[in-house]
């Protein structure tokens, strides 16, 4: 079990041409390296088909705001009955504030958790009716300057993610603003998004830009995407190093010392990419807002790199406890 509860067990991450977000990447045009995927059944179409039936019915009865506090009501439904996940969320909790939170904020963080959750999914399976233009201004983006700077450099940037927030909607929405979407992903992806990522496909062409990278792949294709201009989002807070020869960096997180992935920083230093660090964060009625916070590594500055790695992963991984602990609701996997 992870400690952190905030951290998932894959590497996973995705990102756009001038921004970033370890998120859900559609399946369409994916590069070397790309994980092998069973094609769906088809129980599975027709499941999910009934599903995302029945919410864009709620959509369209609803409209978008409606939804989204249908999708609240859900979720805190869900929080008073779901007592195992609530209580594996508490423990997170205490963990992440350092301390046994009151009644008070066990309560509505984890009714945050669960509600936050349920409209993700929703706006998930809804998002490809939403109207284009609609969508695309449920995008809000800070310190958008510095992403674009950094992509107007043509080597790709690589954005350190973090496994809080929901970076799979992120993804989605800049897909749609325009930006080339790379991800590095478990080898094998979830049915359900590869149902949504093969509707997407097929209504929003420039989906099929994106390319879904393997965690397991070789760095070769990671270099080649980021020198194709790409940039990609990765998440290096991993609840466990799978394999004793990837680089790792010892940090401070949580009151605990713990390791994380430095391979993508690595990578970029290596295609003299910049690394930034990016949040994404949700905000009322399905408006999203990513926060590009700093750029972790500039490669053109940079003249010892084992500190300078070793200096942006400390500032990663304090990062990461800042906006854990202002949105503890936000965790995108409970630790089973």
């Amino acid at each position: 079990m992870d400690r952190t509860g905030y951290a998932n067990r894959a590497v996973q991450a995705s990102a756009p041409e001038g921004e970033a977000a370890g998120s859900q990447v559609p399946s369409g045009a994916a590069a070397a390296g790309t994980p092998v995927q069973r094609p769906l059944t088809l129980w599975q179409w027709a499941s999910f088909g009934a599903v995302r039936g029945a919410v864009r019915a709620l959509y369209v009865v609803l409209g978008l705001r409606g939804l989204y506090r249908f999708g609240r009501l859900f979720g805190s439904a869900e929080c008073l009955i779901n007592f195992k996940r609530r209580r594996r969320f508490h423990a997170t909790l205490a963990h992440a504030l350092g301390r046994t939170p009151t009644a008070r904020e066990r309560r509505v963080h984890a009714r945050d958790f669960f509600a936050q959750r349920r409209c993700d999914k929703l706006f998930y399976l809804v998002f490809d009716a939403i109207p284009r233009e609609r969508a695309i201004s449920l995008l809000t983006i800070r310190n958008q300057a510095l992403l674009d700077a950094a992509a107007a450099r043509g080597r790709g940037v690589q954005v350190a993610t973090a496994h809080h927030g929901p970076m799979h909607v992120m993804g989605m929405l800049l897909a749609l603003r325009g930006y080339k979407v790379a991800g590095v992903r478990e080898p094998h992806e979830g049915a359900m998004r590869q149902y949504v990522q093969q509707l997407f496909d097929r209504r929003y062409p420039e989906f099929r830009r994106a390319r879904v990278l393997s965690s397991q792949s070789f760095p070769r294709a990671i270099l080649r995407t980021l020198q194709e201009g790409y940039v990609i989002g990765s998440s290096m807070d991993v609840s466990r190093i799978k394999a004793p020869n990837q680089k790792t960096v010892e940090v401070d997180i949580f009151g605990e010392r713990r390791r994380f992935l430095s391979g993508p920083i690595w990578l970029a230093l290596r295609s003299k990419s910049p690394v930034l660090q990016a949040f994404a964060v949700p905000e009322r009625d399905f408006h999203y807002r990513l926060d590009v916070v700093e750029m972790l590594l500039d490669p053109e500055t940079v003249s010892d790199p084992e500190a300078a790695v070793d200096a942006a992963m400390r500032r990663y991984a304090a990062n990461i406890e800042r906006y854990v602990r202002a949105r503890p609701g936000l965790v995108s996997r409970v630790a089973d």
